[in-house]
């Protein structure tokens, strides 16, 4: 089969790999119909993530039709359409028990495309079949369902759950990129009185407004500090969410949260960024972290089939599987072709 493999940093080829088969009871193994391309898999492409081994198949988010299970899989069989999750997790130990799928203990957590080999492929393996598919309703698109795979659960667990937002609350997210804008359209969902969308790129935040957003400050012209501080009475956001990776973002958000507030960090950094306890420890900020642990899927895969959420806008590109070294240069210079999530169609 042909797969996008992994040659270190910078480095990438569309290529023939083999084929993946049953490894495990609990194995599925998958024919690709429809992937895309995640900003992680640009962070290992710059060497941000050193755990992901030459000759790795990347991509960790895809709808595909399982053509062969393992012996032990229960929910989904031959021919079924599944939404395949970025997470994959055993279900059986004290972190599954508990939700927290990301880190399972029995070899789970986000390993497709990072410690095993992912979705740009023609074919996929995989593990825990029974905890990382998941069956597409009738009537529903590849599209339509394709960005629960990651950005839709990531934007909603880690930006909005654990950044607390209420009914009423103002919300500042930094970065309209897909994660940022999938924060936007899910903080939607928990009543906020106000959604500020904070970037350096006009069309973005044009596209932020269409998702969702009520305020937009373009902080490549504007002080976003001083524009947030005007909105709210000088106290800052209730939450605030960082959905780019980079430490002036993250440091800016700490700068934007009011007393009492909370500070989401969604995005995957990189490198070191400053903690200012000196100014933050007396305001009594909350700053959360973490890696999606895809429990909100099904909810969100509910929401999707009723037509209360419609994920079809984040895809502005689409492309053929065998066009994905083409694909990769769009969306890895998103900013000159206004690009926000490519999809790609086997």
């Amino acid at each position: 089969m042909q797969a996008l493999v992994y040659h270190g940093p910078g480095e990438k080829k569309w290529e023939s790999v083999g084929d993946p088969g049953i490894e495990s009871a609990d194995d599925a193994i998958v024919k690709i119909d429809t992937t895309t391309i995640c900003g992680t898999d640009l962070h290992i492409l710059k060497g941000d993530v050193p755990t992901v081994d030459e000759g790795r198949t990347l991509g960790h988010e895809a709808v595909g039709t399982v053509v062969e299970v393992g012996s032990g899989v229960r929910s989904v069989e031959a021919g079924d359409k599944v939404l395949i999750s970025c997470i994959s997790a055993c279900g059986r130990c004290a972190y599954c028990k508990r939700g927290m799928y990301s880190q399972c203990l029995n070899g789970g957590g986000w390993i497709l495309g990072h410690l095993i080999n992912g979705t740009q492929a023609e074919y996929v393996r995989i593990p825990f079949a029974d905890n990382g598919l998941y069956k597409v309703p009738e009537g529903l698109t590849d599209e339509q369902v394709l960005f629960l795979a990651d950005i839709l659960p990531t934007g909603f667990e880690i930006g909005v759950m654990n950044g607390g937002v209420k009914p009423g609350d103002t919300i500042a997210v930094v970065g309209a990129g897909p994660v940022g804008l999938a924060a936007i359209m899910t903080a939607k969902l928990h009543g906020p009185g106000r959604v500020i969308a904070i970037d350096m790129d006009g069309g973005r935040l044009d596209r932020a407004m269409k998702l969702g957003a009520d305020t937009k400050i373009n902080n490549a012209s504007e002080n976003a500090v001083e524009k947030v501080m005007e909105l709210t009475d000088g106290l800052g956001a209730d939450t605030v969410m960082e959905a780019v990776g980079i430490p002036e973002t993250f440091e800016l958000c700490t700068e934007l949260v009011r007393p009492g507030g909370h500070v989401a960090n969604i995005g995957v950094h990189g490198a070191p960024a400053t903690l200012h306890l000196e100014a933050l420890w007396i305001k009594s900020i909350t700053i959360t972290t973490g890696l999606v642990d895809t429990h909100s899927t099904p909810t969100l895969l509910k929401l999707v089939a009723e037509g209360r959420l419609d994920s079809t806008a984040f895809a502005t590109h689409r492309y053929g599987l065998g066009e994905i070294m083409d694909a990769y240069d769009v969306f890895s210079d998103a900013a000159s072709n206004d690009a926000m999530k490519v999809v790609l169609s086997n």
